[in-house]
């Protein structure tokens, strides 16, 4: 089938990294597909091979605005507006046909437990130029009763075998110019919003005494990190390392790479799930606060079952991080859960419960193949 993606970017990379994951899935099942962003300027490190390895045209979401200039464009047989980004009103008008385009609007990624009545609804569109036509509500989510998460066929094999070679992460940080690890050295990604406690976490890296390596990505954590140094001395325990851009599959590997991630938003979120590793979840902030429901709604997910005293020391470290509670070195010893061997074991009996669930776009196919 011929799908339409739609792609407003709020933020710089989740959106769009979202959007291209799921055209590329979809492309790599044998469907065609067309993104259409308002700005694609990340792809170009993002994912620089672009078309040729896959049945994907990017296009600029002004094209689909004047398509007043292209009488020959149609709607294709499936339009994904994603987060509800509502596409333009020329292309609406064009689905308005015999047989229109099924209409799906790919909503946030959230835990809470209104997410499960909400996947699958029908939304009639009563005015504009969708009048008559509906709209479907697909919600990703972590349980069967929602659309899953994005998870290519492959990626965790591709993780597992990467695991099990003796010399891959050497070799894929010697790539990154990352040099050789030392015995015993902890490694760390930080990928984060702007009000990151940064600095705090740097402290509390100097003061344990623990040879750690951070590896900052580019934008907030890099410069956070830079500002900390501005007025710090760098203990020879403590190794700060400048990433460049990387594609998604080097992200990836990045996560797989590392001890303890540090991501944000839900394209990264979701990426650290399928690494297995322990990791920390910068959630997008909110200015009415709903985030923080958000964040409890995963953490009882993800923790459950997990003991009592390794489960509030994480959930103390995630809610510190996104300032939901005092600074980090107001957490109770032992405030650094990492040493903790049962943090990287129950990441991976955690992540098995979703494994066991269907992908999203295996089921995104099978809900557009089935009455609705």
């Amino acid at each position: 089938m011929l799908w339409d993606v739609f792609c407003r970017v709020v933020d710089n990379f989740g959106d769009i990294g979202v959007c291209w994951r799921l055209s590329a899935d979809l492309a790599a099942r044998g469907h065609s597909v067309r993104l259409w962003a308002d700005d694609a300027s990340a792809l170009a490190w993002m994912a620089p091979n672009l078309a040729p390895n896959h049945r994907v045209e990017v296009h600029a979401w002004s094209e689909a605005e004047g398509l007043s200039d292209n009488d020959a464009l149609t709607p294709g047989d499936v339009v994904i507006e994603a987060f509800g980004c509502n596409p333009p009103e020329p292309f609406v008008l064009r689905m308005q046909r015999p047989q229109p385009p099924i209409w799906i609007n790919l909503e946030y990624l959230s835990a809470e437990d209104w997410v499960e009545r909400s996947h699958g609804l029908r939304s009639p569109v009563f005015s504009g130029p969708g009048a008559g036509l509906n709209k479907w509500f697909f919600y990703p989510g972590f349980t069967r009763a929602t659309g899953g998460l994005l998870r290519e066929p492959g990626v965790i094999e591709a993780r597992e075998a990467f695991g099990h070679s003796p010399n891959a992460r050497s070799e894929w940080l010697a790539c990154q110019g990352v040099a050789p690890m030392a015995p015993g050295e902890q490694l760390l990604s930080l990928f984060c919003y702007e009000p990151a406690p940064v600095g705090e976490l740097l402290d509390n890296l100097a003061q344990s005494g623990h040879p750690t390596r951070v590896l900052l990505t580019p934008g907030p954590a890099t410069r956070l990190a830079t500002q900390w140094l501005s007025t710090h001395h760098l203990p020879p325990t403590l190794v700060l390392h400048q990433l460049a851009h990387l594609t998604q599959d080097n992200f990836d590997r990045l996560l797989w790479a590392c001890d303890l991630n540090f991501v944000r938003g839900e394209d990264s979120a979701v990426r650290a799930l399928w690494a297995g590793k322990p990791h920390v979840w910068h959630i997008y902030p909110q200015d009415d606060g709903v985030h923080e429901d958000k964040l409890n709604a995963f953490m009882t997910f993800w923790m459950r079952d997990w003991p009592i005293d390794l489960a509030n020391q994480v959930r103390g470290l995630w809610r510190c991080w996104n300032g939901l509670c005092g600074p980090l070195s107001s957490l109770p010893a032992p405030a650094w859960p990492l040493q903790d061997p049962r943090w990287g074991v129950l990441s991976l009996v955690s992540r098995q419960r979703l494994l066991e669930i269907p992908d999203l776009v295996t089921q995104l196919l099978g809900f557009i193949a089935s009455p609705r």
